[in-house]
This record gives structure tokens, C-alpha cells and sequence, in this order.
């Protein structure tokens, strides 16, 4: 089993649904569920990362462990790099990046990213995707696809349907193939330490730029990238109003 340390970035100013990380999920703040969520994993450690007074006096009221940082960080994987600073994490520990968005993901998916990356070192990431049933996912470009190869590791992410599937999408009315397993990315990333040392010295690259995908920085530069089809498909994170009362519908019924 892995020993990893769970981070949780958690910004307030969100475009779509400002305040994001504090809003009322079952009479409690969106983080804390996802704070729990993680609890439920085999992390050693779990912190939420924010440079939000609202946000780690919130944390700090339920309990948790909150680690503040800059504002100016251009992305989730800087400020988890500035995380491991913070703690002096070894290079070769392993963090996992739990998006504050995701009240409702199985604690397995967590665990099972984390175990992925020890279990093949030559990565210096690990993620997750599960299988596209329908052509409108496979082709919506809010949906990202990634392709891997027979071992495990990524061979690219993009927002287009990957791959083409030259004579099949030739009739607009069919399905998808069905001698291909078609796949969308899931957000949930492990890292080891030493890849986010390194990637916050990098530029970005013309793929990320173009595809507007983080992950593409780190192909670009050579880093391997394990992907495994989830061992529980998670319920879709809140990034709008309707993510939200989906959310507290389903909350409520569970309670």
C-alpha cells in the first residue's frame, strides 16, 4: 500500500460560482465534504491548500489541516508544489491532488491513484479515466479523452474525440465503435514530489497552451503518465448552479 499525503486547493473566486469551496452542501461547507471524502482514503496526511482567509477559517472550524500559500500561483499544480515545500516532502513522496469541487468522489479513487504511482515507478504521474458509452460525451470538448497504450501510460489527452475513428464518424447518426474502448479523463492526479519540483520551473508548452490541459506540459517534457480505468465511476464535480442543487438533491437523499 502507498503512503501519500492528500492536498486539496481550494480558491474562493471562482467565475461561475463565487465563494465555491464555502457553499451550504447538507448544512455544511462544500470543503468539508470533500474533506471527509478524503479521511475515508488512506492518506497519512490531509491538508487544504488556499490563500482564502474565509476558506482556512472555515477548514480550521471543522477540524482539518490548512496550509496557506500565494496568490499568485498559475495553476492547481503550483500551489501543490508550494504545498510540499511548506511540509519538506522528499522527492520521492507521493501527493494526490483532490479537487474542492468534488463532494461526492469515492474515497477509493483516491487511494487507488496513489497505489497506482508506487506500483509503477517509471511515472511521474498517475491519473484515471473510465469508459465513454455515447458519442456525445466522446465529442463534447468540456469531456477530456486520453488514449493509452497497452501498458498503462498515456499517449495523449485532448478535447477532441481520440482516437478518430476514420470511417465509423464518417455517418453522423452511428454510435461508437464497437471494437474500441473509448475514454475520458477523470481529474484526479498523483504525484511524486520531485516531478512537481520540476514542473514549476518549466514554461508552458504549445500543447498545453492549445488544448488548454496541464497534463500536456508534462508529456511534452517526457514524463511518463500511468492512467487506470476507475475502480468506481464518480458522480460529476459542482462547477455550475445546476452541479450544485444536483448535489444537494443527492446529498439530501442519502442523509
Amino acid at each position: 500500500m502507498s503512503v501519500f499525503t492528500v492536498i486539496i486547493p481550494a480558491r474562493y473566486g471562482s467565475s461561475r460560482l463565487p465563494g465555491k469551496p464555502l457553499l451550504d452542501i447538507a448544512g455544511r461547507p462544500m470543503v468539508a465534504h470533500v474533506y471527509e471524502r478524503a479521511q475515508e482514503s488512506l492518506a497519512k496526511r490531509i491538508y487544504v491548500a488556499t490563500d482564502d482567509a474565509r476558506i482556512a477559517e472555515a477548514v480550521e472550524g471543522f477540524g482539518g489541516s490548512v496550509l496557506m500559500t500565494r496568490t499568485d500561483h498559475p495553476s492547481g499544480t503550483d500551489r501543490l508544489a508550494e504545498c510540499a515545500d511548506i511540509l519538506e516532502l522528499d522527492d520521492d513522496e507521493i501527493v494526490v491532488n483532490v479537487q474542492g469541487d468534488e463532494p461526492m468522489l469515492p474515497a477509493e479513487l483516491i487511494s487507488q491513484v496513489a497505489n497506482n504511482l508506487t506500483a509503477n515507478p517509471q511515472a511521474g504521474i498517475a491519473t484515471l479515466c473510465e469508459r465513454i458509452h455515447d458519442r456525445e460525451t466522446l465529442f463534447n470538448p468540456n469531456a477530456v479523452k486520453v488514449v493509452k497504450s497497452e501498458a498503462g501510460m498515456a499517449l495523449y489527452f485532448s478535447r477532441a474525440p481520440i482516437p478518430w475513428a476514420r470511417d465509423y464518424f464518417a455517418d453522423p447518426s452511428a454510435g461508437l465503435p464497437p471494437t474500441y474502448d473509448f475514454y475520458r479523463h477523470i481529474g484526479i492526479y498523483a504525484y511524486r514530489v520531485g516531478f512537481l519540483r520540476d514542473y514549476v520551473t518549466w514554461g508552458s508548452c504549445p500543447l498545453e497552451g492549445i488544448e488548454s490541459l496541464e497534463q500536456l506540459r508534462a508529456m511534452w517534457r517526457g514524463v511518463p503518465i500511468h492512467v487506470d480505468v476507475v475502480a468506481k465511476a464518480p458522480p460529476a464535480g459542482v462547477d455550475t448552479e445546476a452541479d450544485l442543487q444536483r448535489v444537494r438533491a443527492m446529498m439530501a437523499k442519502t442523509s
